[in-house]
């Protein structure tokens, strides 16, 4: 397999850097699957015009470990009108040149952190073909389980004075900001989320709730007086297993409970993993805001606004409130599969330790369901309500998700699977049989969901009966069931959810 890599993820990877640990996992995985690292003359062109003799002198050496493709492919009819669309200057025009090496198939795949080339290649239709660092590793890890020799601890909650300053996880923060080992000291008695990987932190969030009284006078332009909540401190390094979506609906969950109205976070732009972080955050509407300026250097602050609105056409923008108009459907889970796919809303009855978020689908926001419903009349926006099945009393409700899209245009088996794999709780070998045992006038289709929101008290088969809410055990819902306003109420009602998340 050859794998084009982009301009970025070269230079992150041969500078001099030491900390840069999410390209290391990157190279660990291409040299074990051995794979063709590849790049292209726009990427040494680009790295020519370095103005640092030595640091030029230095790439020019390194990139001689890479294949260099020997020629260009020509551009393709379909590049060119993406050319006329998009690019604005020479480095728009490069990113063209790549995927156009994708595009002609003179590369199995392209690697990069650029939102750009994604969104050309979405528009292209080869978004299977190009990969986030984030993505390509979820991918190898779904495909390679047996080369897997580590799994990731639960997420906690953990006093600082309790956390592992010197773990080399930190590294990144002292150098970025000249007093985090004071100001770490100075939040002992204070809690943040942390995730280990062989007793190895591998993801850490700081969470702090400020007031109308807050002074802003380091952020241009200033704030205006609002509840906020400030994500202080957010890592999550590479692992191919989601944890920063995971992460981000701990700070939407701690927003939602909080009542507050925005959530901001400020960060530097020095580090590949400020990039990513950006590129998620931005993903689910938060927008750039100004500067932010401190003895540590100039960031960039990102707001996220969180008063009670709903987008229909775009809910992760709104995530997670839903929307009273919308339409709401009860549809069934199976117990084997339910907290594999929604973990938040594990039962009593279950033991976490058999939970431990080492899977990229138990950690995703946007989740995979498959259906065979014979109501295909999904729209985004629209809200889904799970139900795990087990019988008269055991069968209950849980969870949340609101409807992202909907995919019944699927071309073959292979299509199926690769549409699913990265994203659902099946293993290949359960999607082929899932594909195989269908008829031809019902094969499965695929609901990309949003994991909203997990009840905190559970309704059973025998309640929702009692409610009105399903008419009997016979009407127990097999696909996606459409259920009235006023069943829903009595959902939000009987279910003690904040009735906040939703809008009407």
């Amino acid at each position: 397999m050859k794998i084009l890599l982009d301009t970025n993820i070269v230079i992150h990877r041969e500078t001099k850097d030491p900390i840069n640990k999410d390209i290391g996992k990157l190279f660990f995985w291409l040299d074990k699957l051995k794979i063709t690292k590849c790049i292209h003359k726009v990427i040494i062109d680009e790295i020519s015009k370095n103005h640092d003799l030595k640091a030029r002198e230095a790439f020019l050496i390194k990139i001689q470990n890479y294949f260099r493709l020997p020629t260009t492919a020509p551009l393709k009819p379909e590049l060119q009108v993406i050319a006329k669309k998009y690019d604005k200057n020479e480095n728009d025009l490069n990113d063209t040149i790549l995927i156009n090496e994708v595009f002609s198939n003179r590369v199995d795949l392209l690697i990069t952190e650029d939102k750009g080339i994604h969104t050309k290649a979405i528009e292209l239709g080869i978004e299977d073909k190009i990969f986030t660092i984030d993505q390509f590793l979820e991918k190898v890890i779904k495909e390679n389980p047996e080369l897997l020799d580590y799994k990731t601890s639960p997420i906690t909650k953990e006093y600082f004075g309790q956390i592992n300053l010197d773990d080399e996880f930190f590294n990144s923060f002292k150098e970025d900001y000249t007093p985090f080992t004071d100001w770490f000291n100075g939040k002992a008695n204070e809690t943040a989320y942390l995730c280990s990987q062989d007793d190895k932190i591998l993801a850490f969030l700081y969470l702090k709730v400020e007031d109308e009284s807050e002074p802003y006078p380091d952020i241009t332009p200033t704030f205006s007086r609002k509840k906020r909540l400030k994500i202080g401190s957010f890592k999550v390094e590479l692992n191919g297993f989601k944890l920063g979506e995971r992460f981000l609906k701990i700070i939407f969950d701690n927003a939602l409970n909080l009542s507050v109205d925005e959530i901001y976070v400020t960060i530097f732009r020095k580090r590949l993993e400020h990039i990513r972080l950006i590129n998620l955050l931005t993903d689910f509407g938060f927008k750039y805001h100004g500067k932010k300026e401190s003895s540590s250097g100039i960031e960039d602050v990102y707001v996220r606004d969180f008063s009670r609105k709903v987008s229909m056409t775009a809910p992760k923008i709104t995530f997670p409130y839903i929307s009273r108009n919308t339409r709401k459907f009860l549809v069934p889970i199976r117990p084997e599969y339910h907290t594999s796919l929604l973990p938040d809303s594990i039962l009593q009855t279950e033991s976490p330790s058999n939970f431990i978020e080492n899977e990229p689908y138990r950690n995703a926001l946007l989740k995979i369901y498959v259906s065979r419903s014979l109501n295909r009349d999904l729209k985004p926006g629209d809200v889904i309500i799970f139900y795990r099945t087990g019988g008269y009393h055991k069968s209950v409700i849980t969870t949340i998700g609101i409807v992202e899209n909907i995919i019944t245009e699927i071309k073959d088996e292979n299509h199926f699977i690769e549409l699913c794999k990265k994203r659902s709780v099946f293993s290949d070998e359960e999607l082929k049989q899932q594909w195989k045992t269908a008829p031809d006038y019902n094969k499965p289709f695929i609901v990309n969901f949003l994991y909203t929101y997990s009840f905190p008290k559970r309704i059973n088969l025998q309640s929702l009966i009692e409610l009105g809410i399903i008419k009997g055990i016979e009407s127990a819902p097999r696909g996606f069931e459409k259920i009235s306003d006023e069943s829903f109420q009595k959902i939000i009602t009987g279910t003690n959810s904040n009735e906040n998340i939703v809008v009407y």
